[in-house]
């Protein structure tokens, strides 16, 4: 639900990056007022989440009679710092999402679904070797078949920005061997054949919870 808010955020502030060197006068000026505008709104949003979370965990801890949720064979879900990890990652803010996670990966060291996303973490931030070093890491211990077919498409990715044409069409294929139900990999091998369009890092991560 913040991805399209976070979208025409991102391409406001890349206009104002790429024009605001050059500007004056007018546009200049037009610059600043967006500036100003999107710095008011990330501090809004950034505010109004810790705001949220907050209550979220007086209830967890004050709560006479706390809710029963529904089983899960991941009991890192409902640690807190998993929690806010995963809040900032849905808010595309993924420095702070890093840190959590790596908090979260003090208490649960085995746990690969959150190394995948101190991976995908970096990975969006385009710091590559890091994203690598822990997806080629947890790949040979994923048995979910979904999973693995996600650290392959993110390491096809990684071949892609690094200009491996061959191999990341190599990576993309073996995660649609995994799960063929995956959509992001059959789109990324499109994407290389076309050599057109957009890469899909990783939109099913979610669905994993």
């Amino acid at each position: 639900m913040f991805q399209h808010v976070f979208a025409e955020m991102n391409n406001m502030l890349d206009e104002i990056v790429k024009h605001y060197p050059s500007a004056q006068g007018p546009q200049k000026q037009a610059l600043v007022q967006n500036w100003n505008m999107l710095k008011s709104m990330s501090e809004g949003i950034i505010e109004e989440w810790l705001h949220f979370e907050e209550k979220m965990a007086i209830f967890r801890e004050s709560a006479a009679s706390p809710p029963v949720f529904p089983p899960t064979e991941a009991p890192e879900l409902q640690l807190d710092a998993f929690i806010r990890g995963q809040g900032y990652y849905k808010l595309l803010m993924f420095q702070p999402a890093i840190q959590q996670f790596e908090a979260a990966a003090t208490v649960f060291p085995d746990s690969l679904l959150i190394k995948l996303y101190i991976a995908m973490s970096h990975l969006y931030l385009g710091q590559t070797i890091p994203a690598s070093d822990v997806l080629v890491s947890i790949l040979p211990l994923a048995d979910n078949k979904k999973m693995r077919a996600m650290i392959y498409n993110a390491l096809g990715c990684i071949e892609v920005l690094n200009g491996q044409q061959g191999k990341a069409e190599e990576h993309f294929a073996l995660a649609i061997h995994s799960d063929p139900t995956l959509p992001d990999p059959i789109i990324n091998l499109e994407v290389c054949k076309q050599k057109r369009g957009e890469l899909q890092y990783g939109s099913q991560l979610i669905s994993l919870l």
